[in-house]
């Protein structure tokens, strides 16, 4: 028995330490990433001690990997991307590519080989969604403009290191590595690919076409066993399954097959219950990953190599930064923007590591560039949190010191302006609509159906643009600045609806409307009981609290049916 507990105290030893060196990160205000990476550090065999079974650790990485793109397959919204598609994704390929390039001159300098520094510089190019979440959601911006940029740059980054996972293997051979086994042979290049593609399109089509039906059916079935514990299991077997078969089947990567299985099942109505329920498996591999990839760390390099680590470190926070910092302003998007998006792409992870594994299993990377890409992790992740902090500080030093960031920080918006040729009707007596958002579209769609003018004020320029496309009034910006409001004529206007739950604007909002407007009438939407009370309690306006609406409405449903009169009462009194 003492032979054959190496699986136990490989798992043993890793959630016990990666616990311990997380909560220390977390205390010294790190990211507990960092914590794990560390804990495969100290269970690897560079360093002294106890040194678990890599064999095994590996293997739970691949699980970890699975579930970690489950995961991102479950959040991804291919709506949310399209509502920045315009700057996220020229944005992203171009930033990817110099940062590639980077690297291949970097690696050049070193002595590397084309296909070496090609694969290098890949991984230094795509940021981690981990730690990107993580910080947005620590500054209360996850949800905000500048923050769904940032996701929608890294969801395109995600997706073409997908693709590059794919490509890999078919292009190791010209790349100056050995192809993997299943593509070894005299086929033409192009064959290989087309045939990897092909392969790839089937296991698409498969997913598409059956998946979208047999997955929520299963699900479905198991659901009405009402069984916690077999849901689990279901959402997982289906994740690892769904996995395991497009590798075998497809010769499709792991990583692709998970993440394809999450995008299929985040169309099922229990899409919400199996992120929730698979959540602490998912976290708990997750965490094994990024200790088996700390595991593969040479801490020497930091000693024997330090310009080589100063580089890399350099090309992730200085080289990225700058290039996304550039090409934001280049969109004509506001410097408070170009900001936050060069904070958010200054660091690397999960991808980066799966892409230096493959280089390293391909015969595309030497171990030693595993261990700058690690070390360039490591030292990127324990920065970042400091740089999104400084954000706010250098924003406001460049715009009191700097004509230039002052005017970078007031672009001219070709949207931020109705039209000359807009309507009189949009421009008295109309409905300026805040937010268009799941709430602002209802609210939109009722009007239009009843011909009641309004115009929309949204912080999303592409999606203004779109609404200017369908022939709809709408300004870009955020409607805390008096600007925005001024632009949809807030003075003639007969009513402010605030469709957005934006507690720190609204009274904001509402003061700008009351001075231009003093007998305007405002709506306002919140997400908190407290909130909801406080802004009643100062008069500001109508004020809709979605719970307590939710629950007026089943309660009249209800009472329809049981008791008329009742219900009666109970519409009047909402008025």
């Amino acid at each position: 028995m003492e032979h054959n507990i190496s699986l136990i105290t490989t798992l043993a030893a890793g959630f016990g330490i990666a616990l311990v060196l997380g909560f220390i990160a977390e205390r010294l205000k790190l990211p507990a990433l960092v914590g794990y990476l560390a804990a495969g550090i100290a269970i690897g065999p560079s360093t002294p001690g106890f040194v678990a079974d890599l064999h095994i650790a590996a293997q739970l990485a691949e699980i970890g990997v699975m579930l970690l793109m489950f995961g991102v397959g479950l959040h991804f919204s291919l709506k949310d991307l399209l509502a920045v598609r315009r700057i996220a994704i020229p944005g992203a390929v171009v930033q990817m590519g110099l940062a590639t390039l980077l690297g291949m001159l970097l690696a050049w300098g070193w002595g590397w080989s084309p296909g070496h520094g090609f694969v290098f510089g890949l991984s230094l190019s795509c940021a981690s969604t981990v730690v990107l979440l993580k910080a947005l959601e620590v500054h209360g911006v996850l949800d905000s403009m500048n923050g769904r940029i940032a996701v929608g740059w890294l969801v395109v980054e995600d997706l073409a290191t997908v693709l590059m996972l794919v490509l890999l293997p078919p292009l190791a051979g010209v790349l100056g590595g050995h192809p993997s086994s299943a593509l070894e042979g005299a086929n033409p290049l192009w064959l290989e690919i087309g045939q990897t593609l092909l392969q790839v399109a089937a296991f698409i089509a498969l997913m598409l076409i059956f998946g979208q039906r047999l997955l929520p059916w299963l699900l479905w079935q198991v659901a009405k066993t009402g069984s916690r514990e077999l849901f689990t299991l279901a959402v997982v077997a289906a994740a690892i399954g769904i996995a395991y078969g497009a590798a075998a089947l497809f010769s499709v990567s792991f990583a692709l097959g998970a993440f394809f299985a999450g995008m299929v099942m985040r169309e099922s109505e229990f899409s919400h219950r199996a992120a929730e329920q698979s959540l602490p498996l998912r976290d708990a591999f997750s965490v094994l990953f990024f200790v088996s990839v700390g595991m593969l760390f040479e801490p020497a390099i930091l000693v024997q190599q330090p310009l080589h680590v100063f580089g890399v470190v350099a090309i992730i926070m200085l080289g990225k930064s700058i290039a996304a910092l550039l090409l934001v302003l280049a969109f004509r998007y506001p410097l408070s923007t170009a900001l936050m998006v060069a904070a958010s792409l200054a660091q690397i992870g999960e991808f980066s590591f799966i892409l230096a594994g493959l280089g390293v299993s391909l015969g595309l990377l030497p171990t030693s560039g595993m261990s700058l890409v690690l070390a360039g992790a490591l030292i990127s992740i324990a920065l970042n949190p400091f740089l999104f902090a400084a954000v706010e500080p250098v924003r406001r030093w460049l715009l009191g010191r700097s004509a230039r960031a002052r005017r970078l920080e007031q672009r001219d918006d070709p949207y931020a302006e109705l039209p000359m040729s807009t309507e009189r009707r949009y421009l008295a007596g109309q409905v300026v609509l805040v937010g268009y958002g799941r709430v602002g579209r209802r609210i939109a769609k009722t009007l239009d159906e009843r011909a009641i003018p309004y115009v929309v004020a949204d912080a999303n320029r592409e999606l203004v643009e779109d609404l200017r496309q369908q022939g709809k009034a709408a300004v870009s910006g955020n409607a805390a600045d008096p600007a925005v409001l001024i632009q949809a004529h807030i003075a003639e206007a007969a009513m402010l609806v605030v469709a957005v739950p934006d507690a720190l604007h609204i009274r904001q909002m509402t003061e700008t409307a009351r001075t231009l407007n003093p007998t305007i009438e405002i709506v306002l939407r919140t997400h908190s009981e407290e909130e909801s009370e406080l802004l009643r309690g100062e008069g500001l306006g109508a004020v809709f609290f979605g719970e307590e609406e939710l629950a007026k409405g089943m309660t009249s449903h209800v009472l329809a049916r049981f008791d008329p009169a009742a219900q009666a009462v109970s519409g009047s009194a909402r008025h």
